[in-house]
């Protein structure tokens, strides 16, 4: 089945296969490596992008079922983006790294709608993506640093 979809500013389309998960699609069709494979069932959210806006597993959500949507991942780049990536390097909220791009989606996804949130906001906007370093502290004094 042939797709079209927008990754990160960009048209891409492509042949799938009906079954192919949006996660594998990104990361084998697209080579975008920042979309991590985490428990595969959707509930450690490191595979977490958004799709027109909204924060979605990958890994629950089929290649084709994205079809014609906008999509973005970590490697997005706009200032708010750029501006949570330096507040995560700098309150040291990286840990092993391996949930970030998921965080860091999360949080922008929440501050796209919420640009100054409490606490307890930023802890539930984050809430479908695990920390397994569980350093959530940091990474909720980033997103508060990055929060206008």
């Amino acid at each position: 089945m042939r797709i079209k979809v927008k990754v990160n500013g960009v048209w891409y389309e492509r042949d799938v296969e009906p079954r192919k998960l949006l996660v594998h699609f990104l990361r084998d069709d697209l080579g975008i490596k920042s979309v991590r494979v985490g428990c595969d069932t959707g509930n450690c959210g490191a595979c977490t992008v958004l799709l027109d806006g909204k924060p979605v597993k990958s890994c629950n959500l089929l290649a084709v079922q994205a079809d014609g949507s906008e999509i973005i991942t970590a490697d997005y780049s706009d200032e708010l983006m750029e501006r949570l990536k330096r507040a995560f390097h700098e309150r040291h909220a990286l840990q092993c790294g391996f949930c970030t791009s998921g965080m860091l989606l999360a949080s922008y996804a929440l501050l796209k709608n919420k640009p100054k949130p409490t606490e307890e906001e930023i802890r539930e906007g984050i809430s479908g993506v695990l920390c397994r370093c569980t350093g959530y502290q940091n990474i909720v004094e980033a997103i508060k640093s990055a929060a206008l």
